[in-house]
């Protein structure tokens, strides 16, 4: 997730790296993590969050505050509009780095673009795709380091002018139980 706006903003960090339970709480959840989605194209305030999203202030207000607890966004500006101190909230990193998930449990990142790819309008471009195959170990080194490189040359291409594309990798050894 990245964090920069047209007015300059950069996140004082790098990567977040979630390491608490309440770190992991907050990136969790599916309207927090829209909430994050509209702050990769800048700060904004809790009201413009809450138009963007179709969700109630209160609502808006109550995820930025966890995910501000959690160390996950912060506050970058203020000003006072009619008496009221209206704050801009950001990221804290460029990227926010999770911990693998413990054996038996879901993936948090894997299971958002499940959720977002619902929300994709009817008739709207996608590419879903699913592929086994057996290789060596080897291979799936480059082939990881080649998705990694492609994910990369896609992150700098960003233009915020365009629309939002999302794309969700998983490359994997499956388990037992799993298709092979």
């Amino acid at each position: 997730m990245t964090g920069d706006d047209q007015a300059g903003y950069v996140p004082p960090h790098d990567t977040v790296h979630v390491e608490t339970t309440d770190q992991l709480r907050a990136v969790s959840n599916v309207v927090r993590h829209r909430v994050l989605a509209v702050l990769r194209d800048g700060p904004a305030t809790i009201t413009q969050v809450a138009e963007q999203l179709g969700i109630a202030k209160g609502s808006s207000s109550y995820h930025m505050r966890v995910l501000e607890r959690a160390g996950i966004v912060h506050v970058v500006r203020t000003r006072k509009v009619r008496g009221v101190l209206e704050r801009y909230y950001a990221h804290v990193g460029r990227s926010i780095e999770l911990p693998e998930p413990a054996a038996g449990q879901r993936d948090v990142l894997l299971q958002h673009a499940i959720d977002d790819l619902s929300t994709a309008p009817e008739g709207s471009r996608r590419y879903v795709r699913m592929q086994h195959t057996r290789i060596g170990e080897a291979q799936f080194e480059e082939f990881e380091r080649r998705l990694a490189e492609l994910l990369d040359e896609m992150r700098d291409a960003r233009d915020a002018d365009e629309q939002a594309a999302t794309v969700a990798v998983a490359f994997f050894r499956p388990g037992p139980g799993a298709a092979r």
